[in-house]
């Protein structure tokens, strides 16, 4: 009732999937830094999840989790698994009994698959999506997903989408490894939905890239002065210690704390905020007075 992508990328993996089921994100995406990712689906067997990574962390190959999973599984002709592992090899398993369309296709560093598809074309856009796209993970793995869902995706409709990728210590503040975990779960275009809250993620806990900074000149840094008092985060000639411990609270309370940089440099998205902020504060200011 889903189609999936499991991918590699360096030293980061991840899943992606989208499905005519409530919270598929809840039961499908499996990953693990240094080990793998794993995609369980049809009727699913969700041990295979929490299993799988255990195998991939003793060294076991992508075929080698399959084998391993299915062999014993008396209903096995109902699972599809997709596998990635360390080592970038990728497997993909489609029970017989997996309703029309089923099936999969792998690649250098990937796995799609799915089942009650539009027809294999739905495997194959996302497959060639993945292979052309560029960027993060997380980014590449969402427009595998539009393009299976342009193709026709899931036959039966859309409710409900995910992406989860892991790397080692890339999460929020460089404390986990969950660079992104985000889930649709019951929407009526939950792709286009994701790859909505993938943006805001990005701008949220992302660092910034080289080309999101801008040298603070002079005329930018008296912007930046006068939007600090003009929001109430810093006074009127405050020095320059004093401007950058208010731009840090400002930074935080919009969210864009990973998003401050050292030096004579500001973030793109936070100086647009910043700017933002400051327009609404005067346009209150000056309803006030009319008042």
């Amino acid at each position: 009732m889903t189609f999936s992508i499991v991918a590699r990328d360096g030293d980061a993996f991840g899943v992606a999937v989208a499905s005519k089921f409530l919270a598929a994100g809840a039961i499908v995406p499996w990953a693990q830094t240094g080990a793998g990712a794993i995609a369980t689906q049809a009727y699913a067997n969700i041990s295979y999840g929490p299993r799988g990574l255990a195998l991939l962390c003793d060294g076991r190959s992508a075929d080698e989790v399959i084998e391993l999973l299915t062999g014993p599984d008396l209903q096995r002709e109902q699972r599809q698994l997709g596998v990635v592992d360390a080592r970038g090899e990728s497997a993909s398993f489609t029970g017989s009994a997996c309703f029309d369309w089923a099936g999969g296709s792998i690649g250098e560093g990937y796995a799609v698959q799915g089942n009650i598809l539009a027809g294999p074309g739905v495997v194959g856009a996302m497959a060639e999506a993945f292979e052309r796209s560029t960027g993060e993970l997380a980014a590449r793995l969402v427009a595998a997903l539009a393009a299976g869902d342009a193709a026709g995706g899931d036959r039966r409709g859309r409710q409900s989408a995910a992406v989860l990728v892991v790397a080692p210590d890339a999460g929020y503040g460089g404390t986990t490894d969950i660079v992104a975990d985000l889930r649709v779960d019951d929407h009526a275009d939950p792709v286009r939905e994701l790859a909505r809250l993938l943006d805001i993620h990005h701008v949220l806990l992302s660092k910034p890239a080289p080309e999101d900074l801008i040298t603070v000149d002079a005329a930018i840094a008296a912007e930046i002065a006068a939007a600090l008092v003009s929001t109430g985060y810093a006074t009127v000639g405050a020095s320059a210690k004093a401007r950058r411990a208010a731009l840090e609270r400002f930074a935080g309370w919009e969210n864009l704390e990973e998003r401050i940089v050292e030096g004579r440099k500001i973030d793109r998205h936070v100086l647009a905020a910043l700017r933002d902020a400051a327009s609404k504060a005067g346009r209150k200011r000056s309803r006030n007075r009319q008042s």
